[in-house]
């Protein structure tokens, strides 16, 4: 168990901006060890204060679209505007072997050797909405290690769009044209969350088909209802590959910032967030409860056989197990 010493030690090793210390700190954010949970709370006491200076931006999109591509431009162009990147690339793992393809350090090569560039590739494992559990905490470990700009990559299926909308500043889905129906391969909740939609893949042969699906979008979304009054979802163009428009989209979220700060909207989203946050955690800590409770642990067998018989509903089983686990006040 660290004393009170390490974790000062920890926190002054991140302010300081040392890249060992932060990946040491995320690994004990990202732990299930009862007592790394509890330094990792003591931590993230400190840290808060000092935590919020970033540009936080979530990036999401269908597979094969060139997300971790367009992210390497876009870093490359940050870079040299003297910005520090933090990027949390999410990884898919197996539900059976909890493997992780952990990928993208290599796909991101011009980036990787830049010290002013953090790559953490995360693997989701169990947690729903191919977000890691832990995000939210290392993108705050992030900010109080200087980095200015967090960069989240989504693994772009089920829930994940969701989750991260709700961690970050600015939304940026990324889509591909020459697919088919360009609207069937993006989801309709899609269209309501993101800040931006880029079309990737604007090079060669490719131009007038990015350009017709750019279009596609932008019908699409006049079309559509905005939940943000302040500001009309975006549809860009770009090529990763040959680094044209990726100016565009730091210049487009640079204007969004700048519209979102400049009447606090900026800032209640932020506080938003934290109750998001709160809600999050307290879901996960009510569900770890409900499965280390002993009584629970010894019963779902039964319950579950009792359920294969036809004897009784799920509903039984859930409200009979709910009923073992004694709430004590404190």
């Amino acid at each position: 168990m660290m004393s009170k010493q390490n974790i000062d030690d920890l926190f002054e090793g991140l302010s300081n901006g040392n890249i060992v210390v932060l990946s040491k700190a995320i690994t004990i954010i990202e732990s299930k060890l009862s007592d790394n949970q509890i330094i990792a709370d003591e931590l993230l006491k400190k840290c808060l204060p000092n935590t919020g200076k970033s540009i936080r931006i979530g990036i999401s999109g269908v597979p094969g679209a060139g997300k971790s591509s367009l992210i390497e431009s876009l870093g490359a162009e940050l870079l040299s505007r003297n910005h520090k990147i933090a990027i949390l690339t999410i990884d898919p793992s197996s539900s059976k072997t909890k493997g992780s393809i952990l990928g993208d350090k290599t796909r991101m090569e011009k980036l990787v050797q830049n010290p002013n560039v953090f790559i953490r590739p995360t693997a989701t494992g169990e947690h729903l909405g191919g977000v890691a559990s832990k995000t939210r905490e290392t993108i705050f470990l992030c900010e109080v290690a200087g980095f200015d700009i967090i960069i989240v990559e989504t693994v772009g299926v089920g829930q994940s769009e969701i989750m991260v909308h709700s961690m970050v500043d600015f939304f940026l889905y990324v889509q591909v044209a020459g697919a088919g129906d360009e609207l069937q391969g993006i989801k309709k909740g899609i269209m309501e969350i993101s800040d931006a939609i880029v079309v990737n893949k604007s090079d060669g042969a490719n131009v007038s088909n990015t350009l017709q699906t750019k279009q596609i979008l932008e019908n699409a979304l006049h079309l559509s209802n905005t939940a943000n009054e302040l500001w009309q979802t975006k549809v860009l163009t770009c090529s990763a590959l040959e680094n044209r428009g990726i100016i565009d989209i730091w210049l487009l979220i640079q204007q969004y910032v700048d519209i979102m700060k400049s009447n606090q909207s900026f800032y209640i989203k932020r506080k938003k967030q934290r109750d998001d946050w709160f809600y999050e955690v307290l879901d996960q800590t009510i569900k770890n409860k409900f499965y280390d409770n002993k009584s629970v642990k010894e019963s779902i067998a039964n319950q579950l056989n009792l359920i294969k018989e036809n004897k009784i509903t799920p509903y039984d089983a859930a409200n009979f197990l709910w009923r073992l686990v004694e709430i004590e006040p404190h």
